[in-house]
């Protein structure tokens, strides 16, 4: 989203900048990081600590980085026991960083919890800057249940604890200090705006949601269509479009290889890639991977990393079944590039998930997505009927294992019917699931939260 979303802005005429810290693994020279002000640090309000400020471009959009050794010269992005004051300090640069650019942002866009006391800090003059006293707010929530937890005695120099809204049981968090105080919310699917306003999603906060829910909406996410192109992927075997579909059996052939699995057109080959985790429903594939193995002539190739747990159970069920399972326990984009485009099924049976991205790639790959009707799995997948012979992939909606061992024999039976599926491949790949729509609706968002910003001001003038 980061990455794309503000490209997708940036077409349609909007002066989008992105400002992020600079993490440790950031080469500067590679990314021609240039310093914006001669090696004159920022001052950050709260702290002693001065940050440097840099440059860069990425597809036309400026970046800027704020750079601090002693918070951000680290291997890892965040997991720190000093997290919650790392990223005060980020949110105090990002302030401080428009008056150095000379540039006055209308609205700012903040992204969970790590940024969510942005839109607090902008409802609290006048120790603003100028330029933030007029500044509408949004809040995208990614993932409700990361919050920032912290003790307000403990960050008295950067949050008065006055200010703050306790949650009901007295603790405070900075995920929603931002949704009590941004002038809007987002989150990434529309099923999933609904679900966070209760109990059974909502992580403790679904009260709060409700609350605002006039002030909350779901924009689904898209993927980068130049990053995402089966008819331009270089990591694949061969290339291919829903126009010449014939270049994804090639992919599925050079998968089956690599994998060590026989060369087989007609076995169905089912992709999963993503955190080892419950969430992520591997807790239902756990439960039905070896009986699915041992009863159905199918092929299944795992990429991802998580808990210890899985890695032992997954690693020691592919010890048993070389000729149907590959395991592959590590991150590796270009891996997953192939498993999108070389295999038949994708499954993704998450409990909770907020938009997804693996069902998008896989719609755009041609590759029949299965997963379960929860945030934006239910919003992107259209389950198929064969009644209207509409529908791009199939949905299962109850959390458990036998739901999910229905929903992949629905599959097969699909996939068994070449003319059927070959309909279902096509209706996925020519389905917008890039950032040009979602864009567009982001435009809105940030239009209503200017109006409601200004609506604010003269109430409270």
């Amino acid at each position: 989203m980061a990455g794309a979303l503000p490209r997708a802005l940036r077409a349609l005429g909007l002066d989008v900048r992105v400002i992020m810290p600079r993490y440790g693994t950031i080469d500067g020279d590679r990314h021609g990081l240039r310093d914006v002000g001669n090696g004159d640090a920022l001052s950050i309000v709260g702290s002693p600590e001065r940050a440097r400020l840099f440059e860069a471009d990425s597809g036309g959009v400026p970046i800027y980085f704020v750079g601090n050794e002693r918070y951000f010269a680290r291997d890892g992005v965040y997991g720190f026991p000093d997290d919650i004051e790392r990223f005060l300090y980020f949110c105090g640069a990002a302030l401080a960083a428009p008056e150095r650019l000379g540039w006055a942002p209308d609205v700012v866009h903040a992204n969970d919890w790590h940024t969510a006391i942005i839109p607090h800090w902008l409802k609290m003059p006048p120790a603003l800057p100028e330029w933030a006293r007029s500044a509408a707010s949004v809040l995208t929530i990614h993932n409700l249940a990361y919050q920032g937890g912290f003790d307000p005695a403990s960050y008295s120099e950067w949050i008065d604890p006055k200010s703050l809204h306790p949650r009901d049981d007295g603790t405070c968090d900075l995920l929603s200090q931002g949704i009590w105080s941004a002038d809007l919310v987002t989150t990434v699917s529309e099923r999933y705006a609904h679900e966070i306003t209760t109990p059974e999603y909502g992580e403790g906060l679904d009260g709060l949601l409700a609350r605002r829910r006039a002030q909350l909406r779901g924009i689904v996410n898209g993927i980068d269509y130049e990053a995402f192109d089966p008819a331009t992927d270089p990591a694949i075997a061969r290339r291919y479009s829903a126009e010449a579909l014939e270049g994804k059996a090639a992919c599925k052939e050079a998968l089956q290889r690599e994998s060590g699995f026989d060369v087989a057109p007609r076995t169905p080959l089912i992709g999963l890639i993503g955190r080892l985790a419950d969430q992520k429903g591997f807790d239902l594939v756990a439960a039905i991977l070896e009986p699915f193995l041992a009863e159905v002539e199918a092929q299944v190739v795992l990429l991802g990393t998580g808990e210890p747990r899985y890695h032992d159970l997954f690693r020691e069920l592919a010890a048993h079944n070389r000729r149907q399972l590959a395991v592959h326990l590590t991150f590796d984009p270009a891996l997953a590039q192939r498993i999108y485009a070389g295999a038949d099924i994708f499954l993704m049976p998450s409990r909770f998930e907020p938009c997804g991205l693996g069902q998008l790639i896989s719609l755009r790959y041609g590759t029949v997505p299965v997963v379960r009707a929860t945030g934006g799995l239910g919003d992107t997948v259209a389950d198929y009927q064969t009644s209207t012979g509409r529908g791009t992939g199939v949905v299962f909606r109850g959390y458990d294992a036998t739901a999910l061992a229905v929903a992949l024999g629905r599959a097969l039976e699909l996939y068994r019917q070449p003319d059927r599926w070959r309909a279902i491949q096509l209706q996925g790949m020519r389905q917008d699931v890039s950032w040009s729509a979602s864009a567009r609706r982001y435009v809105e968002a940030y239009e209503d939260a200017v109006r409601a910003a200004a609506g604010a001001r003269g109430a409270t003038a």
